[in-house]
């Protein structure tokens, strides 16, 4: 059987997918080929991450199709109630990644209360020169520790984030329609554990009351923080999204940073990906990551052989 990583997979997830007798190929097929690709191949498993589409013209096309995979959390480019109406498996890895996301809000946060994301620009530009001034400049920095950190959404990934935020020494408090409470549980170096019970509470209350807001939300119809939920903040809190482009009213959010309402923004995702809004990238209040919340080498790794170990049970 032929499994096409379209989108890459981590070396491990090859393996041990050759080990149960696949072949896997890692060819970038482009998307206007690819259902010609499946059928020309024969191929039995597609994998794809966030670039790669499978809709319903793929799926109609290809019907010896037996598995999509998407490596990662959410599902949106994929049609997965079509397919599995066609009897296709929809297989996805939520688990995986949910560690290095909640990191890079912290890499975020950190670099925003800190002014990194300027001061990284500025220093090789005119730190030999303006060295005082630069010093000046960012010299207002805040700690995290003892603040209050609201966390949107507050499943596998939101749970990751309050762990960290636990030991950083903020005040988490959190919104979720669908969770009413959430046990969190952090592991220590020396096999130590502590256990805190996170309530939820609406939504217009977390926004009123955190001073850094991160969402960790599905891709919606509707913004989930828009100019609206802007205007319940306080004055001076700051917004990271590294959930999916869409869910943030980036027109507002610039509003927001450019009145001085926010301090500061962290994204990692955009509405118009691949190619983001001039106006939000040139921001000079924003820090910027290219949608790489999953892109480290262990949540790959954790990605890939989870991904073979759904194929090989329900293929072999």
């Amino acid at each position: 059987m032929k499994v096409l990583a379209n989108d890459g997979v981590s070396q491990t997830g090859i393996d041990a997918l050759e080990k149960a007798g696949f072949e896997v190929i890692t060819t970038t097929v482009a998307q206007e080929q690819l259902a010609n690709y499946i059928n020309a191949e024969q191929i039995d498993v597609v994998l794809v991450r966030s670039a790669t589409t499978v809709r319903k013209e793929v799926i109609d096309a290809c019907p010896n199709l037996k598995i999509i995979g998407r490596g990662g959390v959410g599902m949106d480019n994929i049609d997965v109630a079509y397919a599995r109406e066609k009897g296709v498996h929809v297989i996805n890895t939520p688990a995986a990644s949910s560690g290095s996301v909640a990191e890079l809000v912290f890499a975020h946060l950190y670099g925003g209360v800190r002014f990194l994301y300027n001061s990284n620009r500025d220093m090789p530009l005119e730190g030999d020169s303006k060295f005082k001034n630069l010093k000046k400049a960012y010299a207002k920095g805040v700690e995290l520790r003892g603040k209050t950190i609201g966390v949107i959404g507050f499943g596998r990934i939101g749970q990751e984030v309050a762990k960290i935020a636990i030991g950083c020494g903020m005040n988490v408090i959190a919104s979720d329609p669908f969770i009413e409470k959430a046990t969190i549980e952090l592991s220590f170096f020396d096999g130590q554990t502590a256990s805190f019970t996170i309530k939820t509470i609406a939504k217009e209350a977390l926004l009123k009351q955190a001073d850094f807001i991160t969402l960790h939300v599905p891709a919606q119809k509707e913004y989930v923080i828009g100019k609206n939920e802007f205007a319940m903040m306080k004055d001076g809190a700051v917004v990271v999204n590294a959930a999916r482009g869409g869910v943030v009213d980036e027109v507002a959010l610039v509003e927001a940073l450019d009145s001085g309402k926010l301090a500061f923004a962290g994204l990692d995702v955009f509405e118009n990906e691949p190619t983001p809004a001039i106006k939000v990238l040139m921001n000079p209040k924003v820090s910027l990551t290219p949608h790489i919340g999953a892109a480290t080498q262990e949540a790959q790794d954790r990605i890939g052989t989870e991904l073979a170990e759904q194929i090989i049970k329900i293929l072999k």
